[in-house]
């Protein structure tokens, strides 16, 4: 009896583990039709409060979803022109940029040598090319503009999406019918989603505003780039400050010098300790966070499957799945997992 139990259990999660092959697959075969669709789902999702909020204040239905969608579409078309603008010129500097970065690796790979280290020039490029560095910045912000060129579809996506948002609730009271507790722990994680991606949104925006702020006080060529950069990689904890750090540093080295360059590195190092360490918990609370492994491979997993947006999305995404996971009481031990260090009790 007991052998049975083992081969079905060991079936069954074979079984699941094939289902997951065949899901991950057919979404790596259907990117161009997913991508759009999670961005659109995202940008729904963080829409809905404000909607709600105006509904809330007597204005009509019709008129707060025509204001947000006048709201998207400014704020994309500033996006799209931002994006294109900037990396047009990035793109045009980019070789003069590279060739001063490659110069000055290997005038350090001189010194270095001069100090005694035995250190070959070639080698110390194939540890660090800061070059690559840079091209692999303005390859990741090219696939995000390539994105936005299905605005057209994204938008129309959202604004079915925000339509069929207020019809939810009754929707659900439908399926479920008298089922509260099915409905309740539904509408908990419809609710903590849209509480994460309002809030990591808002504090998204304001780590790019005052990283482009800082940047371009201090002369930084292209600083609203590098703050947009820091917007859309502060989805990702941890990673993504310091990933959106380096290029802006790179390129303040060679602009402006080291001293300069210690300067940036500077602000972003206290924009990010403040939000990270002090607003984003505050408002965030411990309960939606992620391990830092867990961030790191849904980093790399999203990445694969959805190309550079996917490793934009791939927070978000997987917080996505924590919080269904936690509103389940038979799950909430993988939401556990996926957690933050949990501090033992004294």
């Amino acid at each position: 009896m007991d052998g049975n139990f083992r081969r079905t259990t060991a079936s069954k999660m074979m079984l699941v583990f094939a289902a997951f092959i065949i899901v991950v697959a057919g979404m790596r075969a259907s990117t161009a039709i997913l991508v759009p669709f999670l961005l659109a789902a995202f940008i729904a999702i963080i829409s809905t409060p404000p909607i709600f909020w105006m509904q809330r204040k007597g204005i009509p239905k019709w008129l707060s979803l025509l204001i947000v969608i006048f709201g998207i579409v400014l704020i994309g078309c500033l996006i799209f022109v931002l994006v294109g603008s900037s990396l047009k010129a990035f793109t045009g500097e980019l070789p003069v940029y590279e060739a001063k970065l490659n110069k000055l690796t290997m005038t350090i790979a001189a010194q270095l040598k001069t100090l005694g280290m035995d250190t070959a020039e070639f080698e110390l490029m194939e540890l660090f090319n800061p070059g690559a560095v840079m091209k692999l910045v303005a390859s990741g912000l090219n696939s995000f503009r390539k994105v936005l060129t299905n605005g057209f579809l994204i938008l129309m996506t959202v604004i079915f999406m925000l339509i069929e948002a207020s019809s939810l609730p009754l929707k659900l009271r439908t399926i479920f019918g008298d089922t509260e507790d099915a409905l309740i722990n539904f509408e908990k994680f419809i609710n903590d989603v849209k509480q994460y991606m309002a809030i990591k949104t808002l504090i998204s925006l304001a780590t790019g505003i005052f990283i482009a702020i800082w940047l371009a006080v201090i002369g930084v060529d292209f600083a609203l780039l590098w703050g947009l950069l820091a917007f859309l990689l502060n989805y990702v904890p941890n990673i993504g400050s310091i990933i959106a750090a380096i290029p802006a540093v790179l390129l303040t080295i060679v602009q402006l010098g080291p001293a300069h360059a210690v300067a940036a590195a500077t602000g972003f190092l206290l924009v990010n300790l403040v939000m990270g360490n002090f607003i984003e918990p505050r408002f965030m609370g411990k309960s939606l966070g992620l391990s830092t492994l867990v961030v790191f491979l849904s980093l790399i997993f999203w990445g694969w499957v959805l190309g550079p947006v996917g490793m934009l999305l791939s927070v978000p995404l997987t917080m996505t799945a924590k919080i269904a996971l936690d509103s389940r009481e038979e799950t909430r031990w993988l939401s556990i997992i996926l957690g933050p260090d949990i501090t033992p009790k004294i």
